[in-house]
């Protein structure tokens, strides 16, 4: 049977808090990190275990129960000498794996150094996902998964309607592949209230696209802009 995997979260600001209520509400075993007393009564009953110690301490960190973390999340933000510090004595005291939050590049880059595994900047994500949004508002939805990949989340156009997926042939003229498609429709219940469902449908050849259809996507990220063009 394998291990399960004990998350720490340090740092529980809004996303610190996120984070944790997250994963302890898909069942994960998450040991939740702040020095403010405030900030652990308010996320004690919502995590397996929350530690009242000031995560720069080397020696405080030694003495919390930490020895069978595998993921440590560094969720501190405005503190940046607070979070490399943490990152580095996460790193030399073992913990394996060390996603950080980073509030500029810069920063990002000393995480980098002084231990972290994985580094993220929300700023510079979100601005990213807004400014997508704002070029191309029928790409609901995107994650970036290597290479230029991306899975997305597309509108149909209107001139997809009504079309199947053989006759779109987004491979060929794209090189885009559809990977499934969630059709919404309105229903009324017993006590005559319109209920929306979604349906998510994995396409053969010959599905057709109905209006309001919304595509999941993977391609090249300038492909799939392309989609609005077809």
């Amino acid at each position: 049977m394998a291990k399960e995997k004990v998350f720490a979260v340090f740092g529980l600001g809004t996303f610190g808090l996120e984070v944790c209520r997250v994963i302890s509400e898909k069942g994960g075993k998450v040991i939740a990190v702040d020095y403010q007393i405030e900030l652990i009564e308010k996320v004690k009953n919502m995590v397996t275990q929350a530690v009242l110690i000031d995560s720069t301490d080397e020696q405080s960190l030694k003495n919390a129960p930490i020895e069978d973390i595998d993921v440590a999340v560094v969720g501190i933000g405005q503190n940046i000498e607070s979070s490399i510090l943490t990152t580095a004595v996460l790193k030399n005291l073992g913990v394996p794996y060390i996603i950080a939050r980073a509030a500029s590049d810069i920063h990002g880059q000393v995480l980098k150094q002084v231990g972290a595994t994985e580094v993220i900047n929300i700023e510079i994500e979100e601005g990213k996902r807004l400014a997508s949004k704002l070029i191309s508002p029928d790409i609901i939805d995107k994650i970036y998964i290597g290479q230029n990949q991306i899975l997305a989340e597309v509108m149909c156009s209107k001139s997809m309607i009504g079309k199947s997926v053989m006759a779109l042939d987004l491979r060929k003229k794209l090189n885009v592949n559809i990977i499934s498609i969630k059709h919404t429709s309105t229903k009324i219940d017993e006590m005559g209230n319109p209920v929306v469902e979604n349906v998510v449908d994995f396409p053969s050849p010959s599905t057709i696209i109905l209006k309001d259809d919304i595509l999941v996507v993977v391609g090249r990220e300038k492909d799939i802009d392309k989609l609005k063009e077809i």
